[in-house]
């Protein structure tokens, strides 16, 4: 497994510039997984169906099947939350995990800019930022690192292919996934 992050501020396109990369990586590589991080409370599920209310109910975990899906819903019920490595431990073996969110967690990442969020750019604080797409590459010419115009997804996708890092053995102290 190779793992790649995007990193920006909210707002900014992540999640889009995301939906329109993986049918080309999953193209190019074959199986692509995701994990997003939120900083906010979210839910998968709909209040008042069955897995809701077995939630609400108090279970731990509700795993619901299907013959076209599954999904496990997990209560944190007052523990920490997932670790990266956590999460990655998870996923079933895949190509390729992009993450979306830890932001400064140390992994190869595209920092996604546009000017119209007013927030400034990640990339001179955080090292393992090695490109930014953006809407305004004109603004960041002189940023001394690769940057690309949000709609050139095939360029994108070939950057993040060649510098995907293969997971380390350990992340966060904890055995990574083969």
């Amino acid at each position: 497994m190779k793992i790649f992050g995007f990193a920006g501020w909210s707002g900014s396109g992540k999640t889009t510039l995301i939906e329109q990369l993986v049918p080309r990586l999953a193209a190019r590589v074959g199986q692509v997984s995701l994990i997003k991080h939120a900083h906010h409370a979210f839910d998968v599920d709909q209040p008042g169906k069955d897995s809701w209310r077995h939630r609400q109910a108090g279970c731990t975990e509700v795993l619901v099947t299907s013959g076209r899906r599954w999904a496990l819903i997990h209560e944190l019920r007052g523990a920490r939350e997932l670790t990266l490595a956590e999460g990655l431990a998870r996923l079933s073996p895949c190509a390729l995990v992009l993450v979306e969110g830890y932001k400064t967690h140390p992994m190869p990442k595209l920092e996604i800019w546009r000017p119209a969020v007013g927030k400034p750019t990640l990339h001179p604080r955080d090292p393992h930022i090695l490109a930014v797409a953006t809407d305004a590459p004109a603004a960041l010419a002189a940023a001394g690192l690769p940057v690309f115009a949000l709609d050139r997804l095939d360029e994108i996708a070939t950057f993040i292919e060649i510098n995907a890092s293969p997971l380390p053995d350990t992340i966060d102290g904890a055995r990574a996934p083969e």
